[in-house]
């Protein structure tokens, strides 16, 4: 399937404005961390509250809902103060608040490397749930970030912009963390893909321009956050 320049243009320009926002919002101080993160999840709730407006046994969605945006976000706060240890002495180091980071950058190549390839080579369609989805732009969005996302971790984060705070993390932990990254993303793309047909919308919301609105943009992320909090406590805290 081509690529639709006009779409594509759209999304590109989006995408632009948003990351700027986003990394702005994200290293500036904790101030404009917490505030993106308030704005975040009360888009996330508002719009999840649309979709299950009309569904039976709504509590239990209300409920699903505490854990699906209001723990995850929860999680990604902890990221952000969370603190290593340093491998040679076993002593804390300073809390590393570039994990929120590193989980969108994953995000970001995953969605981005996904979409690129699918639309170029995608020909197998994933699931019925999400009917533009592709094996081929899976498996290359996975890939994609293993590869490109872990390197550049390793390389950026592990031997640069951690240099002097901490022993640095061995790199198989990066590729993991991105291989990780990746699959929990899709998982969470599809997870939200089936909450849409269930209410029989296209998109959660208008609020980006070719990318629908805030679930559609972090369903990803809202799987994901939980899965590298976890590996991150049990093999790097």
């Amino acid at each position: 399937m081509p690529i639709n320049r006009s779409i594509f243009s759209t999304r590109v320009t989006t995408s632009f404005f948003f990351v700027a926002v986003m990394l702005t919002a994200l290293l500036w101080n904790d101030i404009s961390f917490w505030m993106l993160m308030i704005v975040i999840h009360a888009g996330c709730w508002v719009e999840f509250q649309k979709i299950i407006q009309g569904f039976k046994h709504s509590l239990l969605y209300i409920l699903l809902g505490l854990v699906y945006i209001t723990l995850s976000w929860v999680l990604f706060l902890d990221l952000h103060y969370i603190t290593l240890h340093q491998a040679s002495t076993g002593l804390a180091a300073p809390a590393w608040a570039q994990w929120p980071l590193v989980v969108f950058v994953f995000m970001w190549i995953n969605d981005t490397m996904a979409y690129i390839v699918g639309t170029s080579i995608g020909k197998t369609p994933l699931s019925i749930v999400s009917p533009k989805k592709t094996w081929e732009g899976t498996i290359g969005g996975i890939l994609l970030t293993l590869l490109a996302g872990g390197a550049i971790a390793d390389l950026l984060l592990g031997d640069l912009l951690m240099f002097d705070q901490l022993t640095p993390i061995d790199s198989f932990h990066w590729y993991i963390i991105a291989l990780v990254a990746a699959i929990a993303g899709t998982l969470g793309d599809l997870f939200e893909s089936k909450l849409k047909r269930m209410a029989g919308i296209k998109d959660s919301g208008s609020i980006l321009p070719g990318h629908g609105g805030f679930l559609d943009r972090f369903d990803s992320i809202l799987i994901t956050i939980p899965v590298i909090w976890l590996y991150i406590r049990l093999f790097l805290s």
